[in-house]
This record gives structure tokens, C-alpha cells and sequence, in this order.
């Protein structure tokens, strides 16, 4: 059993599988293509990958080992291998598209990694990446929000972007075109995800899943009680079964020669 990898599943792990797909539709990606995974967390993008192309023509990488292992448990065959953006483990060209999801905001350089994402696709291939609209993702919107309202020192740890995304597509353009690449265009992906019930969705926070659950944990037990009730008021205090839609931004281009 791999805990982080159930508990990021739970998360925002539920929008994934739907995310993959439109991600992979924006880079127009085919088979026999070769790809790779930046920031492949348990493998969800990975996964979609390995089946439109074949887990041999797959790589992914990502800095944390027990994402790595579920990654590698639930792909067999793809090259699966621990590393950060900043510094792929694979050489120039190696890949026609190089693809990352839900990661550019959490590098620790984006600049730097959305270079190495570019030096690792083959000339006329394609770098594509999404990250959520951080002013249409209640999930995390909810929490963050209610965060900075109880325990602003903790939750202003992070920046913005770290904490949800980015509201406009033009940061992520902005990034591609420091880069130099080409032929650069982006758009928006709609997702949806359903919950039992409040207690369903707010679990994985309180298992310390992603930047959020470890804000969460770092809280005494009357924040985070606080916490967990402004995060319920500002969804609108559901009773029973729900469902959130959210939007994320997708950026395309292509390396040059």
C-alpha cells in the first residue's frame, strides 16, 4: 500500500485522469510518439501516456520516491526515474513531447524547468503543461482562502501560484516564450470531480496530501478545527453528495532547431 500515493488520488488526484486527457489533446500527441512526465506524482498523466503510445515509449520523472514507486507499480515498462525539472535525467532531444501537469507552479525554478523540458524534446516536438486557474478551483480555492483566514504565517508560506495556480493563461505564455519556444498557444481544460460529502473531500488535507495537508498538519488542533469550518462555509456548507468543476490552463509550443 502506498499512502501518499492513495491519499494524492483522493486529493486532487480525482480531476487527473480528465485533465490527462485534455493536456494530451492540446500537444496533439500520437502514436508512436515518444513522451515524458515531468513531475509524474503516482502517475496519472503517465498513465494516459502508456496507453495512447505503449509504456515503452514513456518516461517520467518526479523528486519524490514513493511517487515514484506507485508510478512505476502502475505503468509497467515506462522509464520511471527520481529527479526534479530543474535537472531531467535524459538527454537533449531525447523526446517528441515533453508534458507536466499540475507542476510548473511548484518548481523550484520554472524558469529552469520549463528550459530543461525544452532541452529534452527534439526539434519541431512539443512542450505542454497545465496548472489550475487559481480563481476557478474551489477545492483548493476553499482551503487556501480559509487558510490565510486563520493562519495567515502558515498558509503565506507559499506564494500564490504554489498554493492553486495562476489566473491568467499569460503566465504560463510568459514562461514559454523565456524559453524559446515557438508556435506558442493556450487554452482551458474543464473538470469535474464528485464527493459523498464534505468529510469526503477535506480527508486528504487532513492526511497531510500536498502543500495544503502539510499547512494542515503544521496547525494546532483549534486551527485546525477553524480551519476545516471556514473551509466548509466558504463551499457553501454541503450537505450530502456534491460535485465541484474546476478550470485549468494548458500552454503548447514547440522547440526550434
Amino acid at each position: 500500500m502506498n499512502s501518499a500515493a492513495e491519499a494524492y488520488d483522493r486529493h486532487v488526484g480525482r480531476y487527473g485522469k480528465q485533465l490527462a486527457a485534455g493536456l494530451i489533446g492540446a500537444a496533439g500527441l500520437g502514436p508512436g510518439q515518444r513522451a515524458l512526465d515531468v513531475g509524474c506524482g503516482p502517475g496519472q498523466l503517465t498513465t494516459e501516456l502508456a496507453n495512447l503510445v505503449g509504456g515503452e515509449n514513456v518516461a517520467a520523472v518526479d523528486p519524490s520516491e514513493a511517487f515514484v514507486e506507485a508510478c512505476r507499480q502502475r505503468v509497467p515498462g515506462a522509464d520511471v526515474r527520481i529527479g526534479a525539472a530543474e535537472r531531467l535525467p535524459f538527454d537533449a532531444g531525447e523526446f517528441d513531447a515533453v508534458l507536466a501537469q499540475l507542476v510548473v507552479q511548484l518548481m523550484e525554478d520554472s524558469d529552469a524547468g520549463v528550459r530543461e523540458m525544452t532541452r529534452a524534446t527534439r526539434a519541431g516536438g512539443v512542450v505542454a503543461a497545465c496548472v489550475w486557474d487559481s480563481n476557478d478551483m474551489p477545492l483548493l480555492r476553499s482551503f487556501w482562502d480559509a487558510a490565510m483566514a486563520v493562519a495567515p504565517d502558515q498558509a503565506g508560506a507559499l506564494n500564490e501560484g504554489q498554493r492553486v495556480g495562476y489566473d491568467r493563461p499569460e503566465q504560463l505564455q510568459a514562461l514559454w516564450e523565456r524559453a524559446g519556444l515557438a508556435d506558442i498557444s493556450t487554452g482551458e481544460i474543464l473538470v469535474e470531480a464528485d464527493y459523498e460529502n464534505f468529510d469526503e473531500l477535506f480527508r486528504p488535507f487532513e492526511s497531510g496530501a500536498g502543500h495544503s495537508g502539510a499547512c494542515f498538519g503544521a496547525l494546532d488542533e483549534v486551527n485546525q478545527g477553524r480551519l476545516r469550518d471556514e473551509a466548509y462555509a466558504r463551499l457553501g456548507e454541503p450537505e450530502g453528495p456534491f460535485t465541484l468543476a474546476a478550470r485549468a490552463w494548458w500552454v503548447r509550443g514547440v522547440p526550434g532547431s
